[in-house]
């Protein structure tokens, strides 16, 4: 009996491995027409009695204005560029960090959030990180770096039901995502770690003083020479593949 368990626990685990690695790949080219935290908000909603209607609109790489890349690079991910998907020396001081108690630091690149966003459930348990490291290993394998902040942008939650860069343009200013100013940018992007209950339109000192802050980090990432370079960092494992 154990050894049948055993062999259906296996082949559940091939038929997840291999199911992960046509999604991704699939998602590599066809934008994701969902995340699974909108599921999650969605049925939340729900429970509590409140429901909400989820604003997203996909927008394609160039038309995503490049001060918002560089400012959600700045505030969320300084070495995106150069990692594979995890930033040991954040980890490491952040497991420091939260060995001493109080407030919870947090070490996710930009590459982690993608993963846990777009395939996972909210909340801390070592499963649902165990999960989201197989899945940021493949992102990182199968996508370029570009693709990967093109669908972190379309994905990201900005408010209650709002997600995606665009959605967040209008609900916060009133306008699209391309016609995003350097300051409203860099709003949008101080207010990622805690999107439902601070505002980009309406910031308070904290957001203010954190946006003034990713702003200075802007320039001295390089401006728009950061994102060219972004742009010919290492090609991911599947172009390599087909050039081959």
């Amino acid at each position: 009996m154990f050894r049948s368990i055993r062999r259906r626990l296996f082949k559940l685990l091939l038929w997840f491995m291999a199911g992960s690695v046509l999604l991704v790949l699939l998602f590599r080219w066809v934008p994701p027409p969902g995340t699974a935290l909108m599921v999650e908000r969605k049925v939340e909603s729900w429970i509590d009695g409140q429901p909400i209607d989820l604003q997203r609109n996909w927008r394609p790489w160039s038309e995503l204005p490049d001060d918002l890349k560089l400012a959600v690079i700045a505030a969320e991910d300084q070495k995106f560029a150069d990692h594979w998907g995890f930033d040991l020396a954040a980890i490491r001081a952040a497991l420091a960090h939260n060995q001493q108690g109080g407030s919870v630091r947090g070490a996710s690149t930009l590459s982690q959030q993608v993963a846990k966003n777009l395939f996972l459930w909210s909340g801390r348990s070592w499963l649902r990180k165990g999960i989201e490291v197989w899945f940021t290993g493949l992102i990182e394998l199968l996508w370029p770096k570009q693709r990967i902040l093109e669908v972190y942008l379309n994905s990201a939650e900005w408010g209650t039901g709002v997600f995606g860069a665009d959605a967040a343009a209008r609900h916060h200013f009133g306008i699209a995502a391309p016609y995003l100013s350097r300051q409203q940018a860099s709003l949008l992007a101080a207010v990622l770690p805690n999107p439902r209950q601070w505002s980009a339109n309406r910031p308070s000192s904290h957001v203010s003083r954190r946006a003034a802050w990713i702003r200075q980090q802007m320039r001295q990432l390089g401006g728009s020479h950061y994102l060219n370079q972004l742009q010919a960092t290492r090609p991911d494992w599947w172009s390599r593949w087909l050039k081959a």
